[in-house]
């Protein structure tokens, strides 16, 4: 493959950006990053890396002190100094669950600004179909550049895990669309110097900004189907998760694990890209949509769960304690994002409850700003009813002997359901009989 001297920057230092940025950086590539964050910027010039992320701390560290990274809030001076952009900025819904791409709008405004013949722009920030054609090049072209002639476009989703993101990076497959083969093929330059996947290479833009969305949608309505039956099952006093297991032995069924609802900034917010188009071109995308309202519900779910369960305890919401275990979206990350704990803490405080929350991997300025106290671990069991609605590991620790709360609610299969029923509280799991 044809050797290229590619400068980059990399502009959005969040969860996949800096390991991206930091990747490329151990690879001998110089590399800017652009944050609109002072302090994160700062963080990272001393090589201290603000996310927490396994591996990333010392990778960091790494390329600072050799000087292949350092980071900047300045976008434009980063964009005339590079040849190659990479976008890697949050892409939220609005509260009409369209896309905001606020972010990607802003960046691609900067890059136009410093834009040189023969750079390469590259989009990692997920977006809906049509989003580099429609936006992204009409935006770059005010550069005065003609794009696929004098500049070139590529899209290429990222495939990342919270947890295991180094790992992922360097190990996934990576689709890469372009506007022409000659953007493909340098996008594919860069990042086969990182991965040991197969590089696939898609048709166009469009077809790649689309694979993305169909990998996290089809989950997302796997979950929707496992949560469904949850709740069936719960009527049913049939135990889901035994129901589940029994289930995929079966070779072509893969049933997912049910649970409180689904969070993070990929699976909770990309299917909402593809209804966006979807409806525009009168389509009404129904199962994608059912399957959101689904997810959605499980948090209203779990509060009925603990209204249920203070009422055979002789309490009500109003005036009582409640203790939620985990407010990240996931377990053994410190990634609220679009996390279930926030609509159930809302609820519950609509209906008067105390909430307090622990979380091992979360701070609590983010606890607080969900709506909870955040508290220790023996306090949160402490509340006239605690709810595990994370799977950290450490709640796989938990006793029943260490439970002093009145109920006690529990939404993954953390633990053993059968060793907390009948010990002096009132025990009550998702998807399972009781």
């Amino acid at each position: 493959m044809k050797e290229y001297n590619f400068k980059l920057a990399i502009f959005g230092l969040g969860y996949i950006g800096l390991p991206t940025a930091s990747l490329l950086a151990d690879k001998g590539f110089p590399v800017i990053g652009v944050d609109i964050n002072a302090g994160n910027v700062d963080l990272i010039n001393q090589g201290i890396s603000p996310i927490m992320e396994p591996g990333l701390d010392s990778l960091v560290e790494n390329v600072v002190k050799k000087g292949y990274l350092k980071a900047t809030p300045d976008g434009l001076a980063a964009a005339k100094e590079s040849n190659v952009m990479i976008v890697v900025v949050p892409t939220p819904v609005d509260s009409n669950k369209c896309s905001d791409l606020s972010a990607v709008v802003s960046a691609c405004d900067t890059i136009s600004q410093g834009l040189d013949k023969d750079d390469l722009v590259i989009i990692e920030s997920t977006v809906p179909p049509y989003t580099c054609e429609r936006i992204v090049i009409p935006i770059l072209e005010r550069s005065g550049f003609k794009a696929g002639d004098e500049f070139k476009v590529a899209y290429t989703p990222e495939r990342a895990l919270p947890n295991n993101t180094l790992f992922e990076m360097t190990h996934n497959a990576r689709i890469i669309g372009g506007i022409d083969h000659e953007s493909s093929t340098k996008a594919a330059y860069i990042y086969q110097k990182i991965t040991k996947g197969e590089i696939i290479l898609v048709d166009n833009l469009v077809t790649a900004e689309m694979v993305k969305l169909m990998e996290n949608t089809y989950r997302d309505t796997n979950i929707a189907l496992a949560n469904e039956m949850a709740l069936i099952c719960e009527k049913l006093d049939i135990d889901v998760f035994e129901a589940i297991k029994a289930a995929n032995f079966h070779p072509r069924v893969d049933i997912h694990t049910p649970g409180p609802g689904v969070g993070g900034h990929c699976l909770s917010i990309d299917p909402y890209f593809i209804v966006e188009i979807a409806e525009r071109h009168g389509i009404p995308a129904r199962l994608i949509k059912t399957s959101r309202e689904v997810n959605e519900h499980m948090p209203h779910h779990v509060a009925l769960m603990v209204q249920t369960a203070l009422k055979e305890a002789g309490k009500t919401v109003e005036g009582s304690s409640v203790g939620i275990l985990g407010v990240a979206y996931k377990g053994n990350v410190a990634d609220s994002r679009e996390t279930p704990a926030g609509p159930l803490i809302r609820d519950l405080i609509i209906q008067g409850a105390d909430v307090a929350a622990h979380d091992p991997h979360v701070d609590p300025v983010t606890i607080l700003a969900l709506g909870a106290r955040p508290v220790k671990l023996e306090e949160a069991l402490k509340c006239d009813c605690t709810v595990l609605l994370t799977d950290h590991d450490q709640y796989r620790d938990l006793k029943p002997e260490m439970i002093k709360s009145r109920a006690f609610i529990c939404t993954r299969p953390q633990i053993n359901p059968e060793e907390f029923k009948g010990k002096g509280f009132i025990f009550k799991s998702l998807g399972r009989p009781g």
